[in-house]
């Protein structure tokens, strides 16, 4: 196992446990405590929990190298543990909603609060310091699923803040009606989150490009090298932290069959050494064969070859 691997995995289990550990405090002095928006961030914890199973498992499953059934890879895991993630995030935004318009028909000062707002603050300064530790790892590694329950885990620091403020002001001034307030208030954040977690890996799952800034940069990168004349019909995409491009490469016509893969050899690790772990396929050609291609004329050739195959199928 890489280093890096090992670190993904013993950042994962770090979440479980913080999670887990929280999850029983919470829920334990929400019950006795008799606090909906503490019941709810006891409930918020727990689904802080399955994400954090679900990326310990992707993470594990995206270390797995290619076989026959997967030739790049099993990043894609990763991918899909976010957007469960995500949507386990928007679910538990909901439900709060819900448990709080219920406690409008019967809102009233529960007791103890002391104690809801001592877990709060354990909470808050827990999650604080293992989401910064997951994004930190995150970053390092390239790893999706922890940036997910990173992010995951920073949206319950909001709740908690909210939870927070709630059961201090009830304290102080015997407004019930805060408790359902501030837990609706606080689901909105979370809502807002888990749809921007939606869309984002709802892009990567799709195949989206890596950012325009990106491919800009590779296409320096190629282009920087003396024996290539230019390049064209740069595509890429991600799978988890792996990332994947192809392009075409000009050279000059002449230039000898091994000396044109020692050039793609040295683009390969250009690339590599300046974006990460890339998964690169380079079509050489000789300069001035034909027009430029991009992308779009790629696709539309395919499109209208398809389309003249089906009008001769029918004749």
């Amino acid at each position: 196992m890489t280093e890096h691997a090992a670190l993904k995995q013993r950042t994962a289990w770090l979440s479980i446990f913080s999670n887990t550990t929280l999850v029983v405090m919470k829920l334990i002095v929400g019950l006795y405590v008799g606090a909906v928006s503490l019941v709810s961030e006891a409930l918020h914890s727990g689904v802080d929990l399955v994400a954090a199973l679900i990326a310990f498992w992707a993470v594990k499953k995206s270390l797995v190298p290619p076989d026959e059934e997967h030739d790049y890879g099993h990043g894609k895991f990763e991918n899909l543990s976010a957007a469960v993630e995500a949507l386990l995030i928007v679910g538990a935004a909901i439900g709060i909603v819900y448990e709080s318009a219920q406690k409008f028909q019967s809102a009233e000062v529960p007791e103890a609060l002391g104690y809801g707002i001592a877990i709060m603050l354990v909470s808050i300064v827990v999650n604080i310091l293992v989401s910064r530790r997951l994004i930190h790892v995150a970053r390092v590694t390239g790893s999706q699923a922890l940036e997910a329950d990173g992010l995951h885990l920073q949206s319950d620091v909001w709740t908690s803040v909210g939870v927070l403020i709630g059961l201090a002001l009830m304290q102080l001034t015997g407004w019930a009606w805060l408790d359902p307030v501030i837990a609706i208030l606080v689901a909105g954040i979370i809502f807002r989150a888990g749809w921007h977690m939606v869309t984002e890996s709802a892009m990567e799952l799709t195949d989206a490009s890596l950012p325009a800034e990106q491919e800009q940069r590779i296409t320096q990168i190629i282009e920087s090298v003396p024996e290539v004349r230019s390049c064209h019909c740069l595509r890429t995409r991600k799978s988890g932290s792996y990332k994947l491009l192809d392009v075409h490469v000009l050279f000059d016509g002449n230039m000898h069959l091994s000396h044109v893969h020692a050039v793609c050899d040295e683009l390969e690790e250009l690339i590599r050494a300046e974006l990460g772990t890339f998964d690169i396929l380079i079509h050489p050609e000789p300069d001035g064969s034909h027009a430029p291609e991009t992308k779009s004329s790629h696709y539309e050739e395919s499109q209208q070859k398809q389309g003249a195959e089906a009008d001769l199928s029918r004749h």
